[in-house]
């Protein structure tokens, strides 16, 4: 008797010990959670995956907490990575990019990298085309993370940006907090406080390709935006400070259509401009996070996926600067409009006009935003 309840315990103790080591295997997406395990500036990175009850995955890492993969199924019923990345975080590390990435401080373009906040002149880094892009070249998504998983569906992200972190002012205590819902949506909420005033827009960039293969172009993805009106751009990507309709224009997306129908007609000098796709659409939600702000959908994979936030603006750009340099998840060579961003946001170079609704964070104030990615299958 003895001998069976010594046995007994030995097998529990080798039972626990074996549930409680980090697991090792691929996940839903062929990820090798080792790939990304390592140590940058003395803090640890990970990658994080998350399931719910209906078998989607979603794989994250805390290097600028990054969206690595997207598993949904399709209308056979057979799963897909509908995002772009890398396989390791050596090639997050070693290649420029922003796939997945929480940008901040601030997501999208100031212009000259210019701005006054209460009478202080600042000057940010310049790293787009003579402006200053989703926070400078050392940006929120080229920096770590400290990750919490609350459970198997959450996982909280804090970012403690120092007082003059790429010249912005202000100690800032930023949280991103993934959660992965049952009904297949991807819940994303932002918040943020400063010691001194400064200005906080951040943001998802993930890279959708909602085929489950990144050859595909998405030209072909139908598009919906509830949007009467855009920010146009100059020859830069850099906003005008005018807000423009889209009526009678190729902006117009209040009908959902494919998004290759106009993307090539350069004689609008929008969309040469922006070499397709690059702007802001200036929101008829009114922050009213239950209604779509938008919706695409792919007629390969019958894949739909809805977006709905509280912010102002929402910044579509259609994968115009891939240019089949850089080989991302399953060696898979990344080409021009291959993916399309669907940022949230408040408008680009807002600190810049006065007009717009403001980007202000003051110490005692708590900035939230809040997007979800809803996925879903049209058969």
């Amino acid at each position: 008797m003895k001998k069976q309840l010594f046995s007994i315990g030995i097998i529990t103790f080798m039972m626990i010990s074996c549930h409680s080591k980090p697991k090792d295997e691929l996940t839903l997406s062929g990820l090798n959670p080792k790939n990304f395990q390592t140590e940058i500036n003395q803090m640890p990175v990970n990658l994080y995956t998350l399931k719910n009850k209906s078998g989607m995955e979603v794989c994250i890492t805390n290097f600028g907490g990054r969206i690595v993969s997207i598993m949904v199924p399709d209308k056979s019923g057979t799963m897909k990575d509908v995002v772009l990345g890398f396989d390791s975080i050596s090639d997050y590390i070693n290649i420029p990019s922003d796939f997945g990435a929480s940008i901040g401080r601030y997501a999208n373009r100031i212009k000259h990298g210019r701005m006054v906040i209460n009478g202080d002149s600042i000057q940010l880094p310049i790293n787009n085309f003579g402006h200053c892009l989703h926070g400078g070249p050392k940006g929120w998504q080229y920096q770590v993370y400290e990750a919490k998983p609350i459970n198997e569906t959450t996982l909280e992200l804090t970012r403690k940006s120092p007082d003059g972190d790429e010249n912005f002012p202000g100690n800032v205590t930023a949280k991103v907090t993934y959660t992965l819902t049952d009904n297949n949506s991807i819940d994303i909420k932002y918040e943020a406080t400063t010691d001194k005033t400064t200005v906080i827009n951040m943001t998802n960039h993930s890279y959708f390709n909602l085929s489950g293969n990144a050859e595909n172009l998405i030209t072909d993805n139908l598009l919906y935006i509830n949007a009467d009106k855009f920010t146009p751009v100059d020859s830069t990507f850099m906003t005008t400070g005018e807000i423009s309709p889209v009526a009678n224009t190729p902006m117009d997306f209040t009908t959902p259509k494919p998004i290759g129908q106009d993307i090539n007609k350069y004689d609008y000098t929008q969309l040469k401009n922006g070499n397709g796709y690059d702007h802001n659409w200036v929101l008829n939600t009114a922050g009213d996070i239950k209604q779509v702000a938008a919706r695409l959908y792919s007629p390969i994979s019958g894949i739909t996926l809805e977006v709905y936030t509280n912010e102002p603006g929402i910044q579509v750009y259609s994968g115009n600067f891939l240019d089949g340099t850089v080989k991302g998840k399953k060696g898979i060579i990344y080409k021009q409009r291959t993916a399309v961003c669907m940022e949230t946001q408040h408008y680009p170079d807002s600190p810049n006009e006065p007009q717009w609704p403001s980007v202000i964070l003051k110490p005692g104030q708590t900035y939230h935003s809040h997007c979800i990615f809803k996925f879903s299958v049209k058969k």
